[in-house]
């Protein structure tokens, strides 16, 4: 049976990480919402649902034939083995998970670029927290993030050019997802971004050329960046690199 993916339509947002992976790994997947019979509808009867023991707390999370995994990195480490994108041994699965989580870390800092007060205001009514926020991000917060990703690539053991062990793994599909989330949202600010991370530019090559994730990448199935997502382009809050 297909996986069913649970999230919002209309942008990328968290569910992208979890596309990506199923994506890349040419697996047979719903997404739930863009299905004309079924929609968000389900999705959030499902959130609400009084009975079931195992509800998730928001989305994006999957069914596989029953079983409901939420969280973006949760879900990857419970796909990345079926969909062969985690590694074989336990030390180094554990390790990348911790490196999703660090992920999940950045994420969050680079949603609240935008949003520092409350998710529940919009943007225009916390311009100038945001201005502030996305200065401190982008001056000190995305360097220490981005250099740590790029000593983990140059100091891997295998020498693989990959974050973990000799292969691709789940972590790499979304590293290159921020990357390219933050190309969109901050051009000015990663302007030279390769120079600078040569580790990381080389990985968000080597993904983008990955036959399978090509093809999606090329296609209507993927969604572009939009002022709805985590990753929003909002000029003002960028700044030179």
């Amino acid at each position: 049976m297909p996986y069913e993916l649970f999230y919002w339509d209309g942008i990328q947002g968290r569910g992208e990480f979890v596309r990506l992976a199923l994506e890349d790994a040419g697996a047979s997947y719903i997404d739930v919402a863009r299905e004309p019979s079924r929609g968000t509808g389900e999705m959030l009867a499902l959130l609400s649902d009084t009975a079931r023991g195992d509800i998730p707390f928001a989305p994006p999370f999957i069914k596989d034939e029953g079983v409901i995994v939420s969280h973006v990195a949760n879900i990857l480490m419970y796909l990345g083995p079926k969909l062969g994108l985690a590694p074989r041994e336990d030390a180094l699965r554990w390790y990348a998970n911790g490196l999703q989580l660090t992920i999940t870390d950045l994420v969050a800092e680079i949603h609240d670029t935008h949003h520092p007060i409350a998710v529940s205001k919009y943007y225009e009514q916390q311009k100038t927290e945001a201005k502030a926020r996305s200065t401190e991000f982008l001056k000190n917060r995305m360097p220490k993030f981005l250099t740590y990703f790029e000593r983990v690539l140059q100091q891997n053991p295998a020498h693989s050019g990959y974050l973990v062990g000799s292969g691709t793994t789940y972590v790499d599909l979304s590293l290159f997802q921020v990357i390219e989330g933050l190309v969109y949202a901050f051009p000015k600010a990663m302007s030279g971004y390769e120079g600078r991370y040569p580790g990381i530019a080389q990985l968000h090559h080597s993904v983008s050329r990955r036959p399978k994730l090509a093809a999606y990448l090329a296609s209507p199935r993927r969604l572009a960046f939009n002022q709805d997502g985590i990753f929003r382009h909002y000029p003002e809050l960028d700044i030179g690199g």
